[in-house]
């Protein structure tokens, strides 16, 4: 049997530091809209703070990927950390100080955007440059169930943080997790593979032509980014749905703590599972999300309803560990930075698109009509991938990989 990946210093170290961080972050989601409601209790000042926060973010993740491949990803990430660490201990002064100031919050919150993309495309290659290729699936999986956790308890821990203490503590405990990660990321050695120095533009070709040239990667991708698009749609119109028509904002409450598990358990069952077409197998779990857009949008049963989030966030779960392990295994490493920033950017892309169209065509049409299309495109976009050659060819790729 292969040793588990957390015997491994260097793993263990980025693990336990990258567990710290998502718990951090995790409560920031809450904590910050709370702070500005109660600041200028504008919906308008909301959206303008997250929407400094996501831009950079976008506009920077290509970039963020080469930097991710010229430089050692320990390198990058600490970096990332420290700046992570100060914008998030200046949101915590503003707060906690007195009255914060909006423009003041939106400059932090798009400082640290900007390290998100540079930090984002670093998580593969941390991975790949600390475990070996035989304990990828299980190392993976343990950073899924991590993140699945964190996005459990996360909000429980913001409502203590914000009751107790106040929103700008919950940016201080962030701000703190940054910092002890990059203490930790500061001892590890991670391995790099060099590459050959050129100019952005033609790295950021070569990034791209890595991901256009493997059918299963951009075949899936279009349905991962069709399922962001679909999970926008739902977290758009499910609560009115859930308050107006099914019972209340409990059972939004139930609902969303019910997929939190599902992800978890989706998460712990990668680490164990063995699937031979692991990339297609993964697909069709995802596909599963389309269950309860269309239930959602025939008003069935409550308890079916929120049942089959949790059965389709479980797809969600296991997929991630799987595509992430398949494709630390089948990029070149001296790519990887990069592949990974473009399949971030499509996904992250999709999410503001569904945002915007959704309540647009639940006022023309109904919340049925735009819940039964993303439903639609889940299903198709995600089975559709059964027909490319390539991801059902994904194990013989993995076992070239692992052969040399």
């Amino acid at each position: 049997m292969d040793p588990h990946p957390l015997r491994n210093r260097s793993f263990r170290l980025l693990f336990l530091g990258r567990t710290l961080s998502m718990t951090g972050d995790a409560v920031i989601p809450a904590a910050l809209t709370l702070a500005v409601q109660e600041a200028t209790d504008s919906a308008g000042a909301i959206a303008l703070v997250l929407a400094c926060a996501l831009i950079p973010k976008l506009l920077l993740l290509p970039l963020g990927g080469v930097v991710g491949d010229r430089f050692n990803a320990r390198t990058v990430a600490l970096t990332t950390d420290l700046v992570r660490c100060g914008t998030q201990l200046f949101v915590a002064v503003q707060l906690i100080g007195g009255e914060p100031h909006l423009g003041l919050l939106a400059a932090a919150e798009a400082v640290g955007g900007a390290a998100g993309a540079f930090a984002m495309p670093t998580v593969s290659p941390l991975v790949r440059g600390t475990v070996e290729d035989s304990g990828l699936l299980r190392a993976n999986a343990l950073m899924g169930v991590v993140s699945s956790s964190t996005r459990l308890g996360g909000p429980a821990l913001a409502a203590l943080l914000i009751a107790t203490a106040g929103p700008g503590w919950a940016f201080v405990l962030d701000g703190i997790s940054f910092a002890v990660s990059a203490a930790l990321l500061a001892v590890i050695t991670v391995k790099h593979v060099p590459m050959e120095r050129s100019s952005v533009l033609t790295d950021l070709k070569e990034g791209w032509h890595e991901v256009r040239s493997r059918d299963w990667y951009w075949t899936s991708l279009i349905g991962h980014s069709c399922w962001n698009g679909a999970a926008a749609v739902l977290m758009t119109l499910g609560p009115g749905l859930a308050v107006h028509d099914l019972g209340g904002k409990w059972v939004w409450v139930w609902t969303l703590q019910t997929g939190a598990v599902g992800l978890l358990l989706g998460s712990l069952l990668a680490g164990r599972a063995r699937p031979r077409r692991p990339v297609l197998v993964a697909n069709m779990g995802l596909a599963l999300y389309a269950v309860p857009l269309g239930l959602l949008a025939a008003h069935a049963p409550v308890p079916l309803t929120i049942g089959a989030y949790g059965v389709a966030q479980a797809g969600l779960g296991f997929l991630s560990p799987v595509w992430e392990t398949a494709v630390i295994s089948a990029i070149p490493p001296h790519t990887l930075a990069r592949v990974t920033s473009y399949d971030w950017l499509l996904s992250l892309a999709a999410m503001p698109l569904g945002y915007a169209l959704a309540p647009l065509a639940a006022d023309a049409w109904g919340p049925e009509v735009p819940l039964t299309v993303a439903a639609f495109a889940v299903l198709v976009s995600c089975l559709g991938t059964v027909a490319v050659p390539g991801v059902r060819r994904l194990e013989h790729v993995q076992k070239e990989v692992y052969s040399h």
